[in-house]
């Protein structure tokens, strides 16, 4: 459930209010109690990811300065050919 964001159009009252996405938009502001408030339109926000896969637990660096992990080489290179003809796009 998101949390939206209104603006009483009266008394000039800011508020968030914790709601469905199907639920109607308040009209009622909590401060001056006139049927003036407006939802407002916010960016939203951010995408945060967690788990492994990603930069801040597979590539970042640790205090030492070498990476905690790295990514695997190709598994079909060897001293005698060290790039890869199986791989797509090699």
């Amino acid at each position: 459930m998101p949390t939206y964001e209104y603006e009483c159009q009266s008394c000039g009252h800011k508020f968030e209010k914790f709601q469905n996405m199907s639920a109607q938009p308040i009209k009622e502001c909590p401060k001056c109690r006139k049927n003036s408030a407006k939802r407002l339109i916010s960016a939203g926000s951010g995408i945060i990811f967690k788990g492994s896969g990603f930069y801040a637990t597979d590539y970042r660096k640790d205090k030492s300065g070498s990476s905690k992990s790295k990514p695997k080489g190709c598994p079909s290179a060897n001293p005698d050919n060290p790039g890869c003809s199986n791989c797509p796009g090699h």
